[in-house]
């Protein structure tokens, strides 16, 4: 293992045992928080006891960044334990920008924002995703978290060109990837994290990869989990393809 990836919510309000652990891993790797509560594209005030908690996590661990979803997760306060898709207008993307920089303000170092799964779009969006988080990227001044596999959930789900939102990123914003497997219902894809990953997602990989070059990547597999020898395999793969694609670029 390089470095782990910690769920944020899970060590918020923990002690004990828990804690403890996360302490040893902390001391002898690299660590990054990622999260699922921040809920940036909402129009409830941000939640300022959860960000100082978050902020006191990450200086515990010595955190290199900090992430959460381009998305809302609740309303007036109730959080629905989801990550619900954003209306992509020039109203919101104003919005979103303003509370990234709060929050990048407050935690004392950069946000890192993940692109979505989704299943429904607003009819109100004027401009595609790709679009919507480039120009977010660029405004609030925040990295990305590109999750190619959902790139080709919502690409499948939208019916848009999963290559073409590769393309469409800014490279130098991009500081980690994931890639996971999902489950193909036939006239729509589930982001279940919950097999290997798609030949196509491996594909779109390398593709971004020779734009980024060699990027932080994380295989998330979160059901259905197999032996340990296996989705280490499976996430081994990832250095297979950069490696290929840098050697590529050499030649």
């Amino acid at each position: 293992m390089d470095w782990f990836e910690v769920l944020s919510e899970n060590f918020l309000d923990t002690g004990g045992r828990p804690l403890h652990v996360l302490d040893q891993v902390a001391e002898r790797y690299p660590v990054v928080l990622h999260g699922v509560s921040l809920s940036i594209g909402s129009v409830d005030p941000l939640d300022r006891d959860y960000l100082r908690k978050l902020k006191a996590l990450a200086r515990r661990t010595r955190a290199r960044w900090v992430s959460d979803h381009l998305c809302w997760t609740g309303v007036m306060g109730r959080n629905v334990h989801d990550l619900l898709p954003m209306p992509y207008t020039e109203e919101s993307l104003r919005h979103t920008a303003d509370r990234v920089r709060q929050v990048s303000e407050i935690l004392e170092r950069p946000l890192v924002l993940e692109n979505p799964s989704s299943y429904v779009e607003f009819a109100s969006s004027t401009m595609p995703e790709s679009e919507f988080i480039a120009r977010l990227a660029r405004d609030a001044d925040c990295g990305l978290l590109l999750d190619v596999n959902n790139v080709y959930v919502s690409a499948f789900n939208h019916g848009f060109d999963a290559g073409a939102y590769i393309e469409a990123m800014p490279a130098d914003r991009v500081v980690q990837y994931h890639l996971a497997g999902h489950t193909h219902q036939g006239t729509h894809i589930v982001d279940t994290h919950s097999d290997r990953a798609a030949p196509e997602v491996w594909q779109l990989y390398a593709r971004a990869c020779r734009r980024t070059g060699p990027v932080s990547t994380l295989y998330e597999w979160d059901e259905d989990i197999p032996a340990f020898e296996v989705m280490h395999a499976e996430a081994q793969k990832a250095c297979t393809y950069r490696t290929q694609v840098l050697t590529a670029a050499a030649s």
